[in-house]
């Protein structure tokens, strides 16, 4: 079977539960520490073998596009400064990936989205990494590598990351109705959003994914849901019912994901990213300590 090269990174979506930050920046672009979150998400495939990345963008997304463009004024400044020291912040580790874009006109959901790169990928196997969703502290994970490995010795259609959520949180996520256990599994359904009640486990979709070009023929069948969109749940759920072999696998306790989505996520992950940065983090947990002392009331 094919190495998998190819990964489709949407990026369309509005931002609007990060307002005002987001009214002219895409949320991707919001800094978690000293790097935007979309470029953990790609340092992060890079370093699973990805050689070729599609962004699938919106209105308003174009400093994306010049994130990753190489500046050469830029770099000959710095070293023309002293600076080399900043170089290594830029993503100039990345001139060996090639970048591709295209825009989805309206969002209408993941699965809309993941449409958009059928003809990028061709009838090779790809990844879905969602561009606001960074896994591991500071995208410390070979998550992908691992489901690439199981994708390839079952000769799987889909692989779909899982993590393990509070039941309060079901109702935010797709969950998934594993066959077994362990850390692999077959599954046998995915349930978009169900209620606690309804809920077959507590593991859910966790923002990295792993298709065959079979899925394109399932979003073809999906029908759009609440507000027109469609689901790539539902288009999963499809493969599932055929009988053709998806598979589950979870994160490892290290693997978080930070799903930067709003507010108190996004704070929270700054935080924890500022703190573990070896050059400023000793500083600012002083800093941090001193004025949680000075404001402390009982």
């Amino acid at each position: 079977m094919k190495e998998i090269i190819n990964a489709i990174v949407p990026v369309a979506g509005l931002g609007t539960r990060l307002l005002p930050a987001t009214k002219s920046q895409p949320k991707e672009m919001l800094p978690v520490g000293k790097k935007p979150i979309v470029q953990y998400v790609v340092e992060e495939m890079v370093r699973n073998g990805i050689q070729r990345i599609l962004f699938v963008t919106g209105k308003g997304k174009d400093s994306i596009e010049n994130h990753f463009d190489p500046d050469e004024t830029l770099v000959r400044l710095l070293r023309e400064n002293g600076k080399e020291d900043l170089l290594a912040e830029l993503p100039l580790s990345l001139v060996n990936v090639n970048f591709f874009y295209t825009r989805q006109s309206h969002p209408r959901g993941l699965g809309d989205a993941i449409r958009y790169g059928e003809h990028f990928a061709g009838d090779d196997p790809f990844v879905v990494a969602l561009g606001d969703s960074i896994i591991g502290l500071h995208a410390d994970s070979a998550v992908i590598g691992r489901m690439a490995e199981c994708f390839r010795a079952n000769r799987a259609s889909a692989v779909v990351a899982l993590l393990e959520v509070p039941e309060e949180s079901i109702p935010r996520y797709g969950i998934a109705k594993p066959a077994g256990g362990g850390e692999i599994f077959r599954l046998e359904d995915l349930i978009e959003k169900p209620s606690v009640a309804e809920s077959p486990s507590n593991l859910a979709v966790a923002a990295r994914y792993i298709f065959s070009p079979a899925i394109f023929g399932a979003l073809e069948e999906t029908k759009p849901g609440k507000g027109g969109e469609v689901q790539i749940t539902d288009a999963i759920r499809i493969l599932i019912r055929r009988g053709e072999p998806v598979y589950g696998i979870k994160l490892r306790p290290q693997e978080r994901r930070f799903d930067i989505g709003n507010f108190e996520s996004y704070f929270e992950t700054f935080l924890m990213f500022a703190l573990s940065d070896p050059q400023y983090g000793p500083g600012l947990r002083a800093t941090l300590r001193r004025w949680l002392d000075e404001n402390h009331t009982d």
